[in-house]
């Protein structure tokens, strides 16, 4: 079956590999219904069984970690895409993506040395007045060399690891064949949506493979973040020189808040930003390599060092929140992956984020839908909940009725608890939980977009277990609603709304001499669309097979009758032996016609 899409494929090698590692974690029987039979045979020369007995013992979701961190950058980039998918698997399985440790061995420096000086158009060493040939990190993608410019910046040199794109082009080629294979064959697999999970992965990585949209990423990050520093630096003064406004709070990280203490004097007078992006050296930047400032700092997973270091934990943790929050609800375009590798801690309690490979998009309209859902989950109202998710899954077929009474019952339960009690994290876990449990899926943007939450507050309760999320984000989620519903706001809406109906009415006449032409030309085309027309055509088969066989039963029957009648032949027991062997195929085809009855039956009961 899928030997058409071998022959089109110049990597062969690559298939045997990846089924060697699948069968070798126990996804053996996965490889064969897929197909992969020749792969299968010839990978099995190739199978280290001395690990089977350790294999045995693993729960599935660690196999499937290990298979991927195995198979390489792609897989690896697979399980971290699946990890962002909270809609789709539950806590256990995302916890073992969320695990997968994204690093690879060295490139031997010559050969980065070679492609460097490709990209940078001269030598290491002349464009550098220092470079470390040994790298300060190793992925699956990347290699990261510190260096020092002429002016002495410290810089961070990154560089793609060299033939790794032809490596994971082929391997988005077979994972969309295989996820095609396996939503076509394997039932059980079509829950989980392989091909767009596919078609996520492929647009994630593509985007990651190239430095440059990083970096044009990081810049933009930075550029709404330079606004937000510019309002601050005047919350600071107004601050020193005494006078204390109400709307202090829409500066969290520089004002005393509702349920905030203030900051230190020598964090208020810092002139230095709170949260860092690393600056970009656009003139040694291309799609291969790209250089960056060097953050000093303490990584986020190092907390150690941040409590020896004398930082306020608890400044941190807010700081975090307020930034990745209006990234999101005020700017719509945030880190998606902001886990404690991707953090740094700076003196003056300052937050640097780095690698800004994966990035999330919210448009305008989904911004709406995030805030009037998390409003509703702070103030317990289910009805503000219900809508936003109906909204989300689109027109999937389900049981409204039902889905309703398990959100105001999920609601419910919330009702009485403290502000400063309530955990963002678990709740949108559990929302998702009971879109898996109606077999709904998310748009790619808002799975992203929850996992970004979770993994946020998880962080904030690392550095600070008292850390209140939702009492962090109503003041913001506030401000944006009332910045929705202001007088400004609505006005610029109807008058978008008035324009896209002038627009349609204007189009209107050309719309219908296209619609006429492609009559006249006998391309109109009208698709009717039958429910359930593939269930329908599967029932007529199956009962043309019954009636079928039922023809050939009797003819039996009435044959061996005949033949049980005629003298002489061969015989068993004293009868003919034609005549027995007639009445037993009649006997099984008539077994067979009454199982296939009842179990048509179970089906049609289900």
């Amino acid at each position: 079956m899928l030997w058409q899409a071998v022959v089109a494929v110049r990597d062969l090698g690559r298939l045997q590999h990846i089924a060697a590692i699948l069968i070798r974690y126990g996804f053996g029987d996965m490889v064969r219904r897929l197909g992969l039979a020749n792969a299968l045979e010839k990978a099995g020369r190739a199978l280290h069984w001395n690990e089977a007995e350790e294999l045995a013992h693993l729960e599935v979701p660690a196999r499937v970690r290990r298979a991927l961190e195995e198979m390489g950058p792609t897989f690896i980039k697979l399980g971290q895409v699946l990890a962002t998918r909270v809609d789709l698997f539950d806590p256990t399985w995302i916890a073992e993506f969320s695990g997968l440790q994204d690093s690879a061995p060295t490139v031997p420096w010559a050969d980065i040395h070679a492609q460097l000086s490709a990209d940078l158009g001269a030598a290491p060493e002349e464009v550098f007045a220092a470079i470390n040939p040994q790298p300060l990190a190793a992925a699956s993608i990347a290699q990261v060399h510190r260096a020092r410019l002429e002016d002495g910046s410290e810089v961070v040199v990154k560089v793609r690891r060299p033939g790794i794109r032809p490596l994971i082009e082929a391997d988005l080629r077979w994972l969309m064949r295989l996820a095609e294979l396996a939503e076509n064959d394997l039932p059980e697999l079509r829950a989980f949506h392989p091909r767009d999970v596919v078609r996520q992965l492929t647009q994630s990585l593509r985007r990651e493979l190239d430095f440059a949209s990083e970096c044009r990423s990081a810049e933009r990050i930075a550029q709404n973040f330079s606004a937000y520093t510019d309002a601050a630096n005047t919350v600071q003064k107004v601050m020193r020189s005494g006078i204390q406004s109400d709307n202090a709070g829409d500066t969290p990280n520089y004002s005393v808040s509702r349920n905030q203490e203030p900051l230190t004097d020598e964090a208020m007078q810092s002139p230095q930003p709170p949260v860092v992006i690393p600056r970009v050296y656009w003139q040694w930047t291309g799609e291969r390599a790209c250089v960056q400032e060097f953050i000093d700092g303490f990584s986020g997973r190092n907390l150690e060092a941040v409590d020896q270091a004398g930082l306020d934990r608890k400044v941190l943790a807010r700081r975090g929140a307020h930034a990745v929050l209006k990234m999101i609800v005020e700017d719509g375009f945030f880190h998606a992956d902001p886990h404690p590798g991707n953090v740094f801690y700076l003196p003056g309690n300052r937050i640097a984020f780095i690698d800004f490979g994966m990035v999330g998009r919210l448009t305008g309209e989904r911004r709406d839908q995030l805030i009037r859902l998390l409003l509703g989950l702070v103030t317990h109202d289910a009805r503000r909940v219900s809508d936003v998710l109906l909204d989300w899954t689109g027109n999937s077929v389900l049981d409204e009725d039902v889905l309703l009474l398990e959100i105001d019952t999920f609601v419910d339960q919330y009702h009485g608890v403290p502000l400063k009690q309530l955990r963002l994290d678990r709740m949108l876990a559990e929302i998702a939980a009971i879109l898996r449990q109606h077999r709904l899926t998310l748009p790619a943007d808002l799975a992203l977009l929850i996992k970004a939450f979770i993994t946020l507050e998880g962080m904030g309760r690392e550095l600070d277990p008292d850390f209140d999320m939702a009492g962090e984000a109503m003041p913001m989620l506030e401000k944006a609603m009332r910045a929705r519903y202001s007088p400004r706001a609505i006005v610029k809406r109807g008058w978008q709304s008035v324009s896209d109906a002038l627009a349609l009415v204007a189009d209107l006449p050309q719309d219908i001499s296209r619609l006429l032409r492609a009559a006249r030309r006998g391309r109109l085309e009208v698709h009717i669309d039958v429910t359930h027309l593939k269930r329908v055509g599967n029932q007529l088969d199956r009962a043309i097979s019954r009636l079928v066989v039922g023809i050939v039963v009797a003819a039996l029957i009435v044959g061996s009758s005949i033949v049980m009648t005629v003298p002489g032949g061969p015989s068993l027991f004293g009868l003919p032996f034609f005549g027995l062997l007639g009445f037993l195929g009649a006997v099984i085809g008539g077994l067979w016609l009454l199982l296939s009855i009842r179990q048509s039956g179970r089906v049609d009961a289900e």
